[in-house]
């Protein structure tokens, strides 16, 4: 293990050069003149030294070990295997900690009670993109897929514009099965990162219509679970989001997928051991709601949507000398970030730990390895808060937190819809009292909910934070390091990686060549712009009509870090 960058402790026998005896007041020793066959002796002896160091620098690189490690010949393990990777989207070290307070508390819990995540924290990873020094979920989903850099909003594409091969299409071209668990949209930044190509995030229809296989590389999704079926309806039907008359529901079926849109569909699925692949199943128009207010009837949870894929996935293979690559995301601890909701968060970041609990355990009984992290995290969420100018208190309240039954985003929809008399009354006691458990909020608190009808979520949320004393430093992502959770096998995750590091583990541990897949996407659907650059048709918007239509074309950073543009100046109202 090497040296830790900033150590410059030293031991007293380590302190033997002239310099340190000076530092140490002792008289400087003079040593007998050396005899020239002995100079002779010493130079030889270094440029042996010299020489063999170098063989071992050498021998270092071209192996791409770290210096001190030994060649792991286990890796990667021979046979049949199986990889299943976990993003909490959003989730940071404080949430951790939030939620696990959140439960002791709960629970009545002994502090050395912890959750299953914090039993198999391996290491941490930095997250930036090509872009900026604070991640999007496009760009940190790129990292992932491909194991490569790319700038924010960018699909498994590169800042040269050309798609990168992602994991899940290279194990599917090398015979594994393959499949995406989502609480949020299927066509979202990071399940769209696996299973498509497309220059900017938002381009979520074209990215639907990849995922069922109209692109280059054809069908490359055996399972797919989540919600957003609005983007798979024609526009003509009711529910639909999408911008054309494209039914894709139908074309899966057509194609052979099994679809299902609601919990009995799910429930038919005999979770997961009734299944013959493909599946489809779309089971929100966006978002699958928070789970403090889904309601069990009506939605699958994280958990039971990994079990259904995980048995259809194990008995899909069964027969095969190939397993399978399965993504699952805790989509929604991001948007709890985004709304600085600690109620929401600790319910999505629990629902999460109790899935990896479960993929875990059927993990540790077949050839495979979990490997769990984050794409950032979201709200730059701290376990304490200052109220008032007054010396701050070293404390925060989970009980707070515990007495909601439902999140600022619930409470909110049913004020945008309220049109009573006595507002005032239904806010206090309905929404408030009764969705928070909160009996005293403020009369300047419920004026700004009042003022904030259309988008009153943040006003509801602040609550409960400054109640709970929980600090939120933006509605956005932050720049911090995230953990890395892993099974037994994900050893090489250990300590402080680069978030690409986890993307090429993945890569490598079912033997996948993602180059050779980049290759074919490079070669097929290429055009010419005027420039005599690469544009990809099959991709949506390409990047010189994407620069051309930016708010701030000059600030289109893809391939530099951004820069400051008197961003304060502008927005400085707006604090």
């Amino acid at each position: 293990m090497s040296e830790p960058l900033l150590s410059s402790r030293r031991s007293s026998s380590e302190i033997d050069g002239p310099e340190d005896g000076l530092l140490r007041r002792e008289p400087k020793r003079h040593r007998k003149p050396e005899r020239h066959g002995d100079w002779i002796k010493i130079g030889l002896g270094v440029w042996a030294g010299l020489a063999t160091l170098g063989v071992i620098v050498v021998a270092v690189v071209c192996s791409g070990m770290k210096p001190g490690s030994a060649p792991d010949a286990s890796f990667p393990p021979k046979g049949k295997r199986n990889v299943v990777f976990m993003v909490s989207d959003g989730m940071g070290p404080t949430s951790l900690h939030m939620t696990r307070s959140f439960v002791q508390h709960v629970k009545g819990l002994p502090w050395g009670e912890t959750l299953s995540l914090d039993k198999n924290l391996i290491g941490t990873s930095r997250t930036r993109s090509t872009s900026s020094l604070v991640t999007d979920s496009a760009a940190g989903a790129t990292a992932f897929s491909c194991g490569l850099k790319s700038y924010n909003g960018a699909i498994s594409v590169l800042p040269d514009g050309s798609p990168c091969g992602t994991v899940l299409e290279a194990a599917k071209l090398a015979g594994y099965k393959t499949g995406l668990v989502v609480t949020t949209r299927l066509t979202d930044a990071t399940p769209a990162c696996f299973s498509a190509h497309v220059n900017l995030r938002s381009e979520e229809d074209r990215i639907a219509e990849q995922q069922l296989g109209d692109y280059p590389l054809g069908l490359m999704l055996d399972l797919a679970l989540g919600g957003g079926r609005c983007h798979f309806l024609a526009n003509t039907t009711a529910g639909s989001c999408r911008a054309d008359s494209r039914d894709l529901v139908a074309e899966a079926q057509e194609k052979g997928f099994k679809y299902v849109s609601d919990r009995a569909g799910f429930d038919s699925l005999g979770k997961g051991n009734h299944v013959s692949l493909p599946l489809l199943g779309l089971f929100a128009p966006t978002d699958i709601p928070y789970e403090l207010d889904r309601k069990s009837e009506d939605y699958p949870s994280l958990d039971e949507m990994a079990e259904v894929a995980l048995n259809a996935l194990e008995a899909a293979t069964k027969d095969s000398e190939h397993g399978f690559f399965l993504m699952v995301e805790g989509s929604r601890i991001d948007h709890a970030g985004h709304g600085n909701d600690p109620a929401a968060q600790v319910h999505e970041v629990l629902a999460y730990d109790k899935t990896f609990a479960r993929i875990l355990k059927w993990v540790e009984s077949h050839d495979a390895v979990l490997v769990s992290t984050s794409d950032h995290e979201t709200g730059g969420l701290a376990a304490a808060r200052q109220l008032h100018e007054a010396y701050p208190e070293y404390l925060w309240y989970p009980q707070v937190l515990a007495n909601a039954s439902h999140s600022s985003e619930y409470l909110a929809a049913q004020y945008k819809e309220f049109s009573g008399e006595d507002e005032d009354t239904f806010i206090r006691k309905t929404l408030i009292e009764d969705g928070f458990g909160i009996l005293d909020v403020a009369d300047d608190e419920v004026e700004k909910i009042k003022a904030h009808k259309d988008n009153a979520a943040w006003a509801f949320a602040d609550i409960v934070s400054r109640r709970a004393q929980i600090g939120w430093s933006t509605h956005g992502h932050s720049g911090v390091d995230v953990n890395i959770y892993g099974s037994k096998g994900t050893e090489r995750l250990r300590g402080n990686h680069e978030n690409t590091d986890v993307g090429r583990f993945l890569a490598e541990y079912l033997e996948l060549d993602l180059d050779k897949v980049t290759a074919i996407l490079k070669q097929k659907g290429v055009s010419r712009t005027s420039t005599g650059s690469p544009e990809y048709s099959w991709m949506g918007r390409g990047l010189e009509e994407l620069k051309a239509n930016a708010h701030d074309a000059a600030n289109f950073h893809i391939d530099a870090l951004d820069s400051y543009h008197g961003d304060f100046k502008r927005h400085v109202h707006m604090l």
